[in-house]
């Protein structure tokens, strides 16, 4: 309906990425995400914009209606 009209429509969903607001986690916590993310970090805010940015380029011209996984693999 939108996608004739030009407009795509993506989300972005993000695990837990180093910000203020899972600075104040508890150690158990953020050791557990930790040892729970395959890629072994959190992420961080630049991994989230770069997400972000492909999104809005002609490189991703063809996608819609994709909930992409910024996680690190903590959801497979």
């Amino acid at each position: 309906l939108i996608g004739s009209r030009g407009i795509r429509v993506n989300c972005v969903a993000p695990g837990y990425i180093s910000t203020e607001l899972t600075g104040v986690l508890p150690d158990e916590f953020r050791e557990w995400a930790l040892g729970a993310t395959p890629l072994g970090r959190l992420g961080e805010p630049d991994d989230i914009a770069r997400t972000v940015r492909f999104l809005l380029s002609d490189d991703a011209s063809f996608i819609t209606g994709a909930v992409l996984s910024v996680d690190g693999g903590l959801g497979m």
